[in-house]
């Protein structure tokens, strides 16, 4: 049990939703608090589900949610699924390295994480957010946003389904610009 609540914060951790920089990697130092209102856990199946108000911190993550269910296939991967509460929207918060004060946020309905492909995809109300202290930096919103942290490629598109719909909406996608290195 203590190894599937272990891998459940190191993968969201790792996974630090890279999508515009790194997890701070002080975080993954840090001890490991997770509340709910209940937990459930299937040590055959290697199933884990947190539910009622989850709230997990490890050091500067923060991650909420109505319910968390975390799966661990036989090689070990993990496959974990954030629920929204009603009404609200399931997130996650993380100090980045690569600067004093950035913080990248995430949100949707539903938060998939799958360990053994790297990839995270947000799914319905979708939002990835970098900020600078309280400032918004970059801004991403969709119905789904699918990131590969291998690869280092994102998508976004219209529908919670991953496709893009003809007046199924917008994506948007607001980018500030960066300072600007000097050369030599």
């Amino acid at each position: 049990m203590k190894k599937i609540i272990y891998h459940f914060v190191a993968v969201l951790c790792c996974a630090g939703l890279p999508l515009l920089a790194s997890a701070e990697k002080a975080d993954a130092n840090k001890p490991t608090d997770i509340e709910a209102d209940q937990m459930h856990s299937d040590d055959v199946k290697q199933v884990t589900t947190f539910t009622g108000n989850v709230v997990v911190t490890k050091g500067t993550l923060l991650i909420k949610a109505g319910k968390a269910v975390i799966v661990e296939d036989p090689e070990g991967y993990q496959y974990i699924t954030l629920y929204a509460a009603p009404d609200r929207l399931a997130s996650l918060r993380q100090k980045q390295d690569g600067g004093p004060n950035i913080w990248m946020e995430g949100y949707g309905k539903k938060i998939e994480y799958d360990n053994k492909d790297e990839i995270i995809k947000f799914f319905t109300q979708a939002r990835v957010r970098r900020l600078q202290g309280n400032q918004v930096t970059d801004d991403v919103s969709g119905e789904y946003i699918s990131y590969n942290a291998r690869t280092e490629y994102y998508s976004v598109y219209n529908t919670s389904e991953g496709v893009s719909k003809p007046g199924a909406g917008r994506v948007k996608a607001v980018i500030q610009p960066r300072e600007k290195k000097a050369t030599k």
